[in-house]
């Protein structure tokens, strides 16, 4: 199926989702359009806020006229995929451009948070489009594990640099610098972050 077929299908699926209770998200991936019900925990979205939060803190010095954005798709015609990443670094002018989803070309970095009932999303599947749609950086946190990767250079499927990391380190990640000091792993009884 072409993509604009597949792209009208997800649009269908988005008005339809949106009578829906609950919050739900829909994507092209591999298989072609997919309507998912969302429901992150308090966690997943702490290392979300904390990551943008810290990336639009750093933006305007090495990436003036971009922001770290929450919530919006990204979608690559010309590989037949649409994302919605965890959070993006995009241009802010975007958000004044007519359509659903941002073109991937102008992304510079995204963003996963791994849930616990879907991990092979985010290591394998988004692992392979990313650097396919040419995004130069690529973060996965991963509170299960309290452990987070960093790849970079994209180059076809795949990216040629990784680094790993855990809670509590400063990260590098592209031009920028992640502190991950306050994340919390899922399912740790009592752990609150440090004052």
């Amino acid at each position: 199926m072409d993509y604009a077929k597949m792209r009208a299908i997800a649009e269908e699926l988005t008005e339809y989702a949106e009578r829906l209770e609950g919050s739900w998200s829909v994507e092209i991936g591999p298989s072609g359009p997919l309507l998912a019900m969302m429901s992150p925990s308090k966690r997943h979205e702490g290392a979300i806020h904390r990551v943008s939060s810290q990336l639009n803190a750093q933006l305007p010095a090495t990436d003036p006229g971009y922001v770290c954005a929450t919530g919006p798709e990204i979608e690559h015609p010309a590989i037949g995929r649409m994302r919605r990443p965890d959070a993006l670094v995009m241009p802010e002018a975007a958000f004044d451009e007519e359509g659903l989803a941002v073109d991937a070309t102008q992304v510079l970095a995204v963003v996963e948070v791994v849930s616990p009932s879907n991990p092979a999303n985010d290591y394998a599947e988004k692992l392979t489009e990313y650097p396919t749609m040419g995004i130069p950086h690529y973060m996965i946190v991963d509170p299960r594990t309290g452990t987070i990767e960093v790849h970079s250079e994209p180059c076809k499927n795949r990216y040629q640099d990784k680094a790993s990391y855990i809670f509590g380190d400063a990260v590098p990640f592209g031009p920028w610098t992640v502190r991950t000091d306050a994340f919390r792993r899922y399912g740790k009884a009592g752990d609150v972050p440090r004052s």
